[in-house]
């Protein structure tokens, strides 16, 4: 299914932002607008943006939620995914 994940990636800048305003960096729902902030990027074309996001993501959620938390888990686990896709787009090798 096509979508506009574009659109999507800039609406969830906009939500980040009131979520910062709002909640503060370290709040779960506001940890996890970042985390669909770095989904929608990877899906509208950014891998490597994805993949840094997600990088940045997870240096904060172990810090907040520790090594064992589902967030973080899952975190991890789509660090590895755009990483991948960002090397797959460029054929190189990390």
């Amino acid at each position: 299914m096509a979508g506009d994940e574009a659109g999507a990636a800039t609406a969830q800048t906009e939500v980040l932002a009131d979520k910062l305003r709002v909640l503060g960096p370290d709040h779960p729902d506001t940890l996890l607008g970042r985390n669909n902030l770095a989904h929608w990027r990877g899906e509208a074309g950014d891998a490597a943006g994805a993949a840094t996001a997600f990088a940045e993501l997870l240096a904060d959620q172990l810090r907040v939620l520790g090594p064992d938390h589902p967030d973080t888990l899952v975190t991890r686990y789509y660090l590895t995914y755009w990483r991948g896709q960002a090397d797959g787009a460029s054929g190189g090798v990390r």
